[in-house]
């Protein structure tokens, strides 16, 4: 399994990145995917998910309102448009895929099977 994520950069405050994480090597209408962050110096935190439909979605409360989460089954692709950006969100976005059901409530990182690289992204203040 391969998750290629794209995207990151630097970007000043306020502006906006998306994010692309092509997945390989799994039947990826099958997985939940989501969205975690790990910035400089502290632990990987949680940020988004949605469900193999594109349709159930859910955001870690700091992120709701400014990112958004979908996916492209037909590309096996996922992407998080990231909106309004703060310095706090300069950290690796890492890509991860999930076997289990969606809606757990479960949304530490033991609940996801697959990760990617990472790619980074940097905002200016």
């Amino acid at each position: 399994v391969q998750l290629q994520a794209s995207g990151g950069g630097l970007v000043q405050a306020g502006g906006s990145l998306k994010l692309s994480c092509v997945a390989s090597g799994l039947f990826f209408r099958r997985y939940v995917m989501g969205w975690f962050r790990q910035a400089p110096g502290k632990e990987r935190e949680f940020v988004a998910t949605i469900n193999w439909n594109g349709i159930d979605t859910y955001y870690a409360d700091s992120m709701k309102g400014r990112f958004s989460i979908s996916r492209d089954n037909a590309k096996h692709t996922l992407y998080l448009q990231m909106n309004s950006l703060k310095p706090e969100d300069t950290a690796v976005y890492y890509c991860t895929a999930a076997s289990g059901s969606f809606g757990t409530g479960d949304y530490s990182e033991k609940s996801f099977d697959y990760w990617g690289q990472g790619t980074l992204v940097t905002v200016s203040s």
